[in-house]
């Protein structure tokens, strides 16, 4: 159930309606959203439904017990926990991937292993509700929340349809207050949820699918056949693809939650706008980095223990951060990059010359360029099913022919389109917005009519799954 389609428009419209009816019952209408959640995650795949409520109780038993215990207990009962989250979700992404690597070493060391791949069905969002789970039980364990008592406000606050697949990543502690009693008032505007919606279907059915289908799918099928407009095209278009692709989905997630009356945190911020990658994860996926950052580099040791640890936690981090997002070399490769580039650039900044240039424009141009292209030659690590297809493409970036057409019209159209959507400064956005709100209800209730009606027009037949939904 894809959020441009007509089967999850009629879904949200029942969903919503009942919701506000039961505005007031605050116990009654949790219980509703959450079987509505439940309801859209088996429309995935009915299977695993049952495993998401097992998370739920585990989150809720292990919770009050980590609350009751001793301090020296704590640390035990928390462990165990997350040790069992990390073992489910192991064994569905990762499995085959260790039985592969076991196999491989073997035929090195001349021995033989019978061993059959799992090759078992991902459940959707495992990574996803997984890391809400863990970080639940961490500040529970760190006092940063107190436990739940409620398996009924868990099941919500993991399962909640608007941000279960794909995320963004909200932290028990932003969620469950919002729980303890029905909102009586959005936390955003209407307008601006429409916006957040409405904005999040065009970067989804127009850009990104509209890129993905025309330019870069095509050439990642065979990056030897393209012509030199082609890839270049491909390799600017999957960085405004992914970015369109993914930021809709949150957007989409941000909107929808608002007008339930719940507030989830921001997870985009311009990010082709960066001066530095550290300053690109500050701003690209904000969730997952800020979670990586607490829940993984801070207890490593973050940059508290010296140049070469913190050199290491960042390496760890975003090894770890990379092998997430898929049992894949291409992957481990991606987020091993971008470690490098880290660390790169924490030596850099610390130089005499870094501090004094940081504020010239002409460095913050040329640090820009570096790390825009940066982040753009490693998305086609990202993109390419395997290393072998990723030498391709990087070879034909160099050595592709030049061809007699170029690059169509739309093509061009829709990646200036893209490119708006990083360039155009934030407080034009928020003008653009609140002038949308002001306006008479008529005013807005045309708009949006025209809006939607446009998107019919614009959408591909078939809308392509959320490239983020794998993870």
């Amino acid at each position: 159930m894809l959020f441009p389609s007509t089967e999850f428009a009629v879904f949200f419209s029942c969903v919503w309606a009942v919701a506000w009816l039961l505005r007031e019952a605050n116990t009654a209408r949790k219980c509703f959203l959450a079987l509505a959640s439940l309801l859209f995650y088996a429309a995935w795949d009915a299977r695993f439904v049952l495993m998401l409520l097992a998370v739920a109780v585990l989150m809720l038993v292990c919770g009050q017990w980590i609350e009751r215990s001793a301090a020296r207990r704590r640390a035990s009962i928390t462990s165990a926990g997350i040790v069992l989250l990390l073992a489910v979700l192991g064994y569905f992404k990762y499995a085959d991937l260790l039985i592969a690597s076991l196999i491989q070493l073997a035929d090195l060391l001349g021995l033989s292993l019978d061993l059959d791949l799992v090759d078992v069905a991902v459940p959707v969002a495992i990574s996803f509700f997984t890391f809400h789970a863990i970080s639940y039980l961490v500040d529970v364990h760190k006092s940063t929340i107190k436990a739940s008592h409620s398996l009924l406000d868990l099941v919500l606050y993991i399962s909640f349809f608007p941000h279960l697949v794909a995320g963004p990543i909200v932290r028990a502690r932003e969620f469950l207050p919002q729980l303890t009693e029905a909102p009586r008032q959005m936390p955003i505007s209407l307008g601006a949820s429409l916006a957040l919606i409405i904005g999040g279907l065009f970067k989804k059915v127009v850009i990104a699918n509209y890129l993905a289908t025309a330019l870069v799918d095509p050439v990642y099928v065979d990056p030897s056949r393209a012509s030199l407009q082609e890839i270049w095209g491909a390799f600017y278009g999957y960085a405004l693809v992914i970015y369109c692709d993914f930021s809709a989905y949150t957007d989409i997630a941000i909107g929808i939650a608002s007008l339930f009356g719940y507030r989830f945190p921001q997870n985009f911020d311009q990010p082709y706008r960066a001066l530095s990658v550290q300053d690109f994860w500050n701003r690209w996926h904000i969730t997952l980095s800020h979670w990586l950052r607490d829940y993984l580099y801070i207890p490593l040791g973050g940059n508290r223990l010296g140049r070469w640890l913190t050199v290491r936690n960042l390496m760890i981090t975003m090894f770890l951060g990379g092998l997430w997002h898929g049992a894949s070399g291409t992957f481990i490769l991606w987020g091993g990059l971008h470690g490098v580039a880290l660390m790169l650039h924490y030596g850099w900044a610390r130089t005499g010359r870094a501090q004094a240039w940081r504020h010239h424009p002409n460095y913050q141009a040329v640090s820009w360029f570096l790390t825009f292209h940066t982040v753009c030659l490693l998305w086609v690590l990202f993109r390419s099913p395997d290393l072998e297809t990723a030498g391709q493409f990087l070879n034909a970036l160099w050595h592709a022919p030049v061809g007699a057409g170029g690059l169509s019209l739309s093509i061009q159209l829709l990646l200036a389109l893209g490119a708006v959507t990083q360039m155009v400064p934030k407080v034009v956005w928020a003008r653009l917005v609140g002038g949308f709100e002001h306006s008479p209800w008529v005013v807005q209730s045309v708009l949006v009519t025209l809006a939607l009606l446009g998107l019919l027009v614009l959408a591909p037949t078939n809308a392509a799954p959320f490239i983020y939904f794998r993870f």
